[in-house]
């Protein structure tokens, strides 16, 4: 019994080595690694069974944590030191968005590299937390009024840019992991209260800015039923996948809206709809859960950081995370307007993948040189 206790207690070290040598934490690997893997087998259905989209996106898989463990290896300090000099590129790389951009499905968002396209909004969802968390580091807290007010133009300019590409869900997530910061620096409630009202008054207001299909997402979340054909199709169909799914699913490979193309986009924003059909309440539970545990796993590395910026930024990453699957699975069951914001690591795509990924890498220095010091 105690030669067994020994080898078990060998190989835990064994593995909180390799981990620690890597500088990755084992247990949100493993949680990444799980969601990565129920992705690309939702993903295969999804997509008719396709190989060919199977092999690009467990490419970009490969190569996003790739992305993560080379960021893991970058110690917390020289990630603070970058922060400035990353949010002056990404805000750099807006402008001209907006002037030669790519052009694809109604939006100007990529910029063309030559060998493929990237979007940076997708860096400024990582940037602007970034340069909050060391800004707020440098100076004493809890937060005054002189702190939030010099983040409002960090947060709202990007977005502003963003939004005109137009990119409402990215901009909209960007903005709220700038306001996570914010939230985890210590911001009042007296100011949130403030906060929340103000933006209340602006509702209104803001509708005349919104683009006309802009418009048309928010009034077919309210009444999806008044254009079945058109604007509300799919929310509509969104609904009938999840709902004939019930308990326990058709099964998987055998969901009919998607591979009967009832249902659109069924491989990007409303990859969950295919989950819940073919998997039922039970498989959907499941896949929330895993989300749920990598979340948790992202707070607990936040409350165990070892200084202001390392907590801030891990918070952000952890929230940021948190509301982006929350907004996709809140749009797709008809609970949120439609903001076109993928479901993470399930949904195909690239850009957003990599952005992912690289905050899980800072997650991971976080935790790994914090052992490193302690020990």
């Amino acid at each position: 019994m105690l030669g067994y206790q020994h080898r078990s207690h060998y190989k835990n070290s064994q593995r909180d080595s390799w981990g620690q040598f890597l500088h990755l934490d084992l247990m949100l690997l493993t949680f990444l690694v799980l969601l990565a893997a129920a992705g690309i087998l939702i993903l295969y259905s999804a997509s008719n069974q396709s190989p060919r989209a199977v092999q690009i996106q467990g490419i970009r898989l490969l190569f996003s944590f790739g992305i993560m463990l080379v960021i893991a290896q970058i110690p917390p300090v020289t990630l603070q030191r970058s922060a400035p000099w990353l949010y002056i590129l990404g805000l750099g790389l807006l402008i001209p968005v907006l002037i030669i951009g790519h052009i694809a499905k109604g939006g100007q968002r990529w910029l063309n590299l030559g060998i493929g396209h990237f979007q940076p909004a997708e860096l400024m969802k990582l940037a602007v937390p970034l340069l909050l968390a060391w800004y707020y580091h440098k100076i004493h807290l809890p937060l005054t009024l002189k702190s939030v007010l010099i983040a409002l133009p960090i947060i709202f300019f990007p977005a502003l840019l963003i939004a005109k590409q137009p990119d409402l869900g990215t901009a909209i997530l960007m903005t709220l992991s700038g306001a996570s910061v914010l939230f985890l620096a210590g911001l009042s409630w007296r100011l949130i209260t403030l906060t929340l009202s103000l933006i209340s008054v602006c509702i209104p207001f803001g509708w005349y800015f919104l683009h006309d299909y802009q418009r048309q997402r928010v009034l077919t979340f309210l009444n999806p039923e008044n254009d079945p054909l058109n604007s509300g199709y799919h929310i509509i169909q969104s609904k009938i996948a999840i709902g004939s799914g019930g308990i326990f699913g058709k099964g998987w490979l055998n969901g009919t809206q998607s591979n009967l193309h009832f249902l659109p986009e069924h491989t990007t924003d409303f990859i969950f709809a295919v989950c819940g059909e073919e998997l039922g309440l039970v498989g959907s539970i499941i896949l929330i859960i895993l989300y749920l545990l990598i979340v948790f796993r992202g707070l607990s590395i936040a409350m165990n950081a070892q200084d202001t910026f390392s907590r801030l930024i891990a918070g952000s990453i952890s929230f940021t995370f948190f509301i982006a699957f929350f907004i996709n699975i809140g749009m797709v069951t008809g609970v949120l307007p439609v903001v076109g914001i993928p479901l993470p690591l399930v949904s195909y795509g690239g850009s957003s993948m990599v952005t992912i990924m690289t905050s899980f890498g800072i997650l991971m220095s976080i935790q790994t040189h914090r052992k490193l010091v302690t020990t």
